[in-house]
């Protein structure tokens, strides 16, 4: 049976070892576990029981690991916000999850109390004594309800039991080949899925991280300098930014084992970057709802294969289904299906939405990703883009993924997103959006394209723009670019 409060028998493996980095001191797991048993303490003083969300607005901060940690003491669920979103959407999310307490870091005081009066600094987690060590939870009961990404409407809360939490991090400590000597920098923002995207899977085998509060690149270099990591884990857009940074093509990277891209594609000249230092790349893949690493790939086959991002971990199942039902052959698209226990329990309070992503065959459940990918011969997947980004042009379907790493390869792109829009002849047809790293007119750059893809495939639009619109995990807002283009042109 899995042990949902794994953190207390690390805490009494290994007292003093160095865990978390956080403002320039380390804090051993026994200090880590100490902080967990006080948060749990001070939230049972204050009312909290089993079930009941517990909000935090802040930037990255061990507070977010005192309440994941907390959680088999006492039975409540992290609700971590997301601290780029608006004032109204804030509000939408407090209503719908109704946390029974929300904390707040530093910066974050006048938006928390609006959405609750009573909201407490984050430091009061520690002013608790400590909770008996009891746990109170089982392997089904939830730890965190993350946001999805949410392009378009209220983003839907996944609901992740601590099945899910220990799943993730045994396959991926195993299947990553990661050590209990591998030690990285949390960079990418723990109100997402960085908590169990790395730093749960490394805490577990006691390896160390260094939470940076928000990804400055030259910040980070002088973390990878003084800390030494052995994993780089980073959304393209943050690896692009740091090749940019002053220093880069001096710094020693020498320590990094290998370095995973999530959230999206990694173009291939930022990726040849970084090997050029030495780095080794894999591409990862996941999502919330599955969390959220769900494939993995050998080094070297993650060289050969740059595009892939491998095969299923070991205790995931992975299906493509077309539109007509039937299971994609080799080297078609179809919708990613995946079944296992790292799928989510359901959507908070979204029955409906539950519906829409499930599907049962015999008595295995599966969780519809909505992103389209095809498998090579040798079982390797690449992922061509979410089902409702493909357009159709001229009755050939176009993968916006397949246009953006082609308009990649131009060395001076630097960012690049492709939507498809209403077209009176073709029915659809792909308009690109692009920043530059240099000048470049729009008709060379579609002249470049013409000569890398099928002529449907070329966007008919190109707009240039200085930069485009993200999120807060750091991926492009493709939505907001189709609304920007339908502002300007209209719908048709």
């Amino acid at each position: 049976m899995l042990e949902p409060n794994w953190l207390g028998r690390l805490a009494a493996y290994h007292p003093e070892r160095r865990a978390l980095w956080f403002r320039g001191r380390w804090l051993t797991y026994a200090e880590v576990y100490r902080r967990a048993r006080r948060a749990a303490g001070f939230l049972a003083d204050r009312g909290v029981v089993r079930g009941d969300r517990v909000g935090l607005l802040a930037w990255n901060h061990p507070a977010y690991l005192d309440l994941l940690f907390a959680g088999p003491l006492l039975g409540h669920v992290l609700t971590p916000f997301n601290h780029r979103l608006s004032l109204g959407e804030l509000k939408a999310l407090h209503a719908y999850t109704e946390p029974r307490l929300l904390f707040y870091g530093e910066g974050f005081q006048e938006t928390a109390q609006a959405l609750d009066r009573e909201a407490l600094p984050l430091e009061a987690l520690q002013e608790g004594g400590e909770a008996p060590e009891a746990t109170r939870v089982g392997l089904e009961d939830p730890v965190l309800l993350l946001f999805t990404g949410g392009t378009t409407g209220l983003p839907k809360g996944a609901l992740l039991p601590y099945r899910q939490l220990l799943v993730n991090a045994v396959q991926t400590a195993f299947a990553w080949g990661l050590s209990r000597e591998d030690c990285y920098i949390l960079a990418t923002p723990m109100f997402h899925a960085a908590l169990n995207a790395l730093a749960t899977p490394l805490l577990y085998l006691g390896g160390s991280v260094v939470i940076q509060e928000r990804f400055r690149p030259e910040e980070y270099l002088d973390l990878a300098l003084a800390h030494r990591p052995t994993l780089l884990f980073l959304v393209p857009t943050m690896f692009q930014m740091l090749l940019e940074t002053p220093g880069f093509l001096e710094a020693d990277l020498s320590s990094v084992r290998f370095a995973i891209s999530g959230g999206a594609p990694c173009p291939a000249p930022v990726r040849e970057a970084f090997q050029r230092k030495g780095v080794r790349f894999k591409q990862g893949y996941g999502l919330t709802e599955c969390g959220v690493n769900c494939f993995t790939l050998e080094l070297e086959e993650a060289e050969a294969y740059p595009e892939s991002v491998g095969r299923p971990m070991p205790h995931l199942k992975a299906r493509l289904v077309r539109e007509d039902g039937e299971e994609a052959r080799v080297g078609e698209a179809g919708e990613l299906w995946l079944s296992g226990s790292a799928v989510m329990q359901g959507y908070f309070r979204r029955p409906e939405e539950n519906e829409k992503v499930f599907a049962y065959d015999g008595e295995r459940l599966w969780l519809k990703t909505g992103d389209l990918a095809y498998r090579d011969a040798g079982g390797r997947f690449y992922i061509v883009g979410r089902r409702k980004e493909m357009f159709i042009s001229g009755g050939e379907n176009v993968y916006p993924v397949e246009v953006e790493r082609a308009l990649y390869d131009h060395p001076a792109v630097r960012e690049a997103a492709v939507v498809g829009v209403p077209d009176p002849r073709w029915g659809e047809v792909g308009v690109a959006f692009v920043a530059l790293r240099e000048p470049l007119e729009a008709e060379a750059l579609r002249a470049f394209l013409r000569q890398r893809l099928a002529g449907y495939k070329v966007p008919k639009h190109i707009v240039l723009l200085p930069e485009l619109p993200k999120s807060g995990p750091g991926k492009v807002q493709k939505e907001a670019l189709k609304k920007m283009w339908e502002a300007e042109h209209g719908q048709a």
